[in-house]
């Protein structure tokens, strides 16, 4: 269960809404992988860790290197994408690198995955967020 403010339509007072959020983020990553290998992306890593920090899921596509971040929530009252702000934007830049140093690549790229789970499970895969190695 995830507990979160709400402000009512009729007031500026906020009221206490509880929606069951029964995705975890393990589960959305496992959901983001399937999605990705059902879409034609091969699995290279997951949950890989570097001194800048972590990134979800490191796929290949063709000779694209692809980086995701995987977001879920129930999208009420923002869409998880947008929590992939400049600074978390700047550590997965920062990571892919250290994964691509001293490897053959002609193109990587940074992707989001969103796990929307409110009615009913939604995925959305936004390509190439603003980062490309050419």
């Amino acid at each position: 269960m995830k507990t979160f403010l709400k402000r009512k339509a009729d007031s500026s007072k906020f009221q206490v809404s509880t929606v069951d959020v029964t995705i975890n983020w393990k589960k959305a990553e496992e959901l983001a992988a399937e999605f990705l290998k059902r879409n034609g992306y091969k699995i290279l890593e997951r949950n890989y860790r570097t001194p800048f920090g972590e990134i979800d899921i490191i796929a290949k596509r063709g000779e694209t290197y692809v980086f995701v971040e995987v977001k879920s929530g129930t999208g009420v009252q923002i869409n998880p994408s947008e929590r992939v702000d400049m600074k978390k934007y700047e550590r997965i830049n920062r990571s892919a690198e250290y994964y691509l140093r001293g490897k053959r690549y002609s193109k990587a790229q940074i992707d989001v995955i969103e796990i929307i789970n409110n009615e009913k499970l939604e995925i959305r895969h936004y390509k190439n967020v603003g980062w490309d190695f050419v």
